[in-house]
Order: C-alpha cells, then structure tokens, then sequence
C-alpha cells in the first residue's frame, strides 16, 4: 500500500462482525429476504441493518486516496468466527462461519469441505448487499433459462438437470467511488459527401469526401461504486477452457447504494467466496474501466464525427478516490460436463439476487446443432442457386454454371456458420459480460474543447480508421508467477 494513502477503520465497532439484538441481546440472528430486515430467532424482533456513511453520501468531496481496512492488502491474520476452506477437489476457497457450521459445500464443484482444509483467511469486507431475491424465485428463473435452450442441450444435461443443487453465494467485489478531470486528444473525421466512380464496364465504387480534425475534451468526473471482481479467478471476466467464469460478471450492474455495514448474520444459509487479489492487482483494470466509462459519456459532445473519432490520448488527474470491499448475492447453479476427464467443463447459470438478471451456460449436444446447421446451409444455397438461374434466365447475369454453383456454395457456408455462431452464443454465453461502459454510475460535467481542421481528403473507406470512441477496452487481471 502506497505511503500517502489514507487507510480509514469500517469495522472499529465490530471485532467479530457480528450484531446482537438489540431488544433481547441474542446472537442467533438471521436475514429476513422478504422484508430486508435482520430477524431475531428467539424473540422475533427484527430490525433495519446498519448502513455506513460512505453507501449514503456522494463523490464530490474525494480528496486522496482513501482505502477501507476491509480493502487494506490481505493479511494472514483470521478471526475468530470466519475461516476459508480450500475445496480439494477443484482448488476454490470458501468462506464460513465457524459460529453456524464447520463444514461447508464448494459452490463451484459441490465437494463437501471440512476444517482440515483450513487456508489463511482473506480480508473481512466493509459493506454486504444482503439478497433480495428467494430461492424459489431464483429456481424458477434458472429453469425458465434452461427451458428455453434444451432442444441443442446436451442429452446428459438435460437428463441430469435440477435446481435443487442451486447456491446462495457472496461474492467479493471492489467498490470505487472516484473524483477527477478527464482529458481527451486525438483526432475526428465528418463525412461531407460522396460519389460512385466507376472502375470498369462491370464494377464500380463509392468515393467518400471527409473532413478531419484535431479534438480536444476536456470534462470533470465523478464515478459512484465501480465494481470490479477481487477474485483472481474470476477477475477479467473471460471465460476459460475449464469454466465459464463470464457468467457471474455478465448479471451485474447491483443495486450498491442499497448496501449496508458488514455483520456475519447475513452469511447464515449463504456460502461466500474469499478476496485474494489486494488493490494493486485490481487498481490497472480500475483505471481502465474509469476512462472507458468516461469516453463513452462523453461521445454526445462529438457526434458531428459521423466517420468517429480516434482518441490517442486518455488522461484522468484523480483528486481523489476511495475503495471499499464487499459482498454482492447471487445465485448459482453448476454443472461439470466430462467430470474428471480432460475436456471436463464447469457451466454456470447465475442469477442476481437483486435485480433478478439471469445469465448462464449451457452445455450444447454438437451431435445435433451441427447436422441441422449444414441442413440449413445446403438450404440457403439451394435458394441462392435458384436465385441466380433466374436472375440468368432473365438476362440479368451471365454467370456460367460453375460459377453459380461456387457462389451459391459460398452463401451456404456462410449461413451453415452464422446459424451455428447464433444458436451457439446463445447456449454458451462466451462473450456476456458487464457493459461497465454504459452501466456505471458516472456524473460527466463542465464538458469543454475545441476543433482544428487538418485537412481534406478522399477514400474509399466508409468509416474512420483506427476509430475508438465507440468501441470498449476490457483490462484483465494479470496473473502472477
């Protein structure tokens, strides 16, 4: 931890994270989902969760940087009640409260875990946004999901499938709130016209007339509660040759501002996933999210660059920002497709115990997704074929028959992959992920720059080279060793 960071105390009240009640003083205390209350289980006293200060107030008075102790880099020491177990069979750790159990079940593989598997414990987080949603309306969602992708499903998979094996899981995420002044530079190109120009007696092409321009921006910015997984295995949300990591990224944005003070009562009848990357890790991927969120909010300022606009220069001078660790709910189901085997493949349907959003995996039967593909290839270049003898029939073309036949194949290959590519991505999920672009809490204002013009020219491209205000850079966690 850098020397000139202010490290503020979350937790000075709270020793063992856990609340008593406060009419009876009895620590058998439970979530109440349906009213968000802490319940009592002796005098049935519920009670509002206690909320910091930092959920409720605003970014415009950053000044610094500011870290929790639950964010503070991860020490060795563990607590008294909370302990991580390390699942033998798939390597995850978990985390429990030794005061409620002391065996728990992998939320990834389902293996039963025991104490004799203790690894040093991670960092207690500040803040919990305790679930909302039920486990029987999170069944329902799960199985809706899968119904509607069975027909391509694995035949083994949909033998096997049941929502009873659904967990209730926290993950641990990074929340940053940050205050700053962004500065953009690069260049813009505005389309002033075209013409068609023609090559030959059979082909011809579109002529663009384009103007570009130096552009500068300039604007303040302040970002409430960027979440970023502090998970090494899931940070980067990418899925992998062994698990289908995107999932659980893909269902965010939470409702954060709803989060209130740590206490352990929320964990009863909920497994939770320990943070193992410390602020250094996560503070690249941090930096990248903030100015690519900041780029896209910024783009109503530029939209006269119809051709787009290449920023080559992305600065943001933070005043301040501030970092708070916490536990976000969802849903999980799981299944191993190939257990113990080399091609073995986790798939996750994940629900937000918030808002409900559902993303999930689902393992395909390629037996049968593939001969229906080529089916429906052999088909469209069936009607392509005939499309072209009319098209020579009626004096139109005057394409041989071998050249037919070539561009008729050509379209039913393309379709036979297309058809797969959309059934595919819409089973597996490879490229879901959080669209922190446009679903992060951000204040862009005072919004200035100017525009030089450079010069004219003309191309043959419909669109800016090298363009980036409308496109997204995803950082990914690196690895160590």
């Amino acid at each position: 931890m850098d020397e000139n960071t202010n490290v503020f105390e979350t937790n000075a009240d709270a020793k063992d994270g856990q609340t008593k009640c406060p009419k009876c003083g009895a620590t058998d205390i439970k979530l109440n989902v349906t009213t968000g209350k802490l319940r009592c289980n002796f005098c049935r006293h519920e009670f509002e969760p206690e909320v910091m200060d930092d959920m409720k107030g605003g970014v415009g008075d950053l000044h610094g940087e500011q870290v929790s102790t639950g964010a503070a880099d991860i020490s060795d020491a563990a607590d008294d009640q909370t302990m991580t177990l390390k699942c033998t069979s798939c390597g995850a750790e978990v985390v429990i409260n030794l005061a409620e159990s002391t065996q728990a079940r992998c939320h990834w593989c389902r293996n039963t875990l025991s104490v004799n598997s203790k690894v040093p414990n991670g960092a207690v987080p500040d803040v919990v946004l305790p679930f909302k949603l039920k486990k029987d309306e999170a069944k329902r969602l799960i199985e809706e999901y899968v119904g509607k992708r069975k027909f391509y499903a694995n035949k083994q998979f949909k033998a096997e499938f049941t929502t009873d094996n659904i967990m209730g899981v926290y993950f641990p995420y990074m929340l940053v709130d940050m205050k700053g002044h962004a500065v953009f530079s690069g260049e813009g190109e505005i389309k002033r016209g075209s013409y068609t120009r023609k090559i030959d007696d059979d082909h011809s092409e579109t002529i663009y007339k384009v103007d570009s321009f130096s552009v500068f921006r300039e604007c303040d910015v302040e970002i409430d509660d960027l979440a970023v997984e502090s998970s090494s295995r899931r940070a980067g949300a990418v899925s992998n040759r062994e698990e289908t990591n995107n999932i659980i990224n893909a269902i965010l944005p939470f409702d954060t501002e709803n989060a209130v003070k740590y206490d352990s009562n929320y964990l009863k009848g909920y497994t939770s996933e320990k943070r193992d990357v410390n602020k250094a890790d996560l503070q690249p991927i941090v930096d990248s999210q903030e100015k690519e969120a900041t780029k896209f909010r910024i783009n109503d300022s530029i939209d006269e660059y119809d051709r787009g606009v290449r920023w080559d220069n992305i600065q943001i001078n933070k005043q301040g920002e501030k970092w708070l660790a916490s536990y976000l709910p969802v849903w999980l189901y799981s299944y191993v497709q190939h257990p113990g085997q080399s091609n073995s493949m986790t798939h996750y349907v994940a629900v937000n115990a918030r808002t409900a959003e559902t993303v999930g995996s689902v393992p395909m039967n390629f037996g049968r997704i593939w001969p229906i593909s080529i089916l429906f290839g052999i088909i469209m270049a069936a009607i392509a074929l005939g499309g072209e003898y009319l098209l020579k029939k009626g004096g139109v073309i005057s394409w041989g028959r071998g050249q037919m036949i070539g561009i008729a194949a050509v379209v039913g290959i393309v379709c036979l992959f297309i058809f797969f590519y959309v059934f595919y991505s819409k089973y597996r999920n490879t490229g879901a992920r959080h669209h922190f672009e446009h679903e992060t809490k951000i204040n862009v204002s005072n919004i200035n720059g100017t525009d030089n013009f450079i010069r004219h020219f003309e191309t043959r491209d419909s669109s800016m080279t090298g363009a980036n205000n409308r496109s997204v850079h995803v950082e990914k966690l690196q690895q160590k060793g």
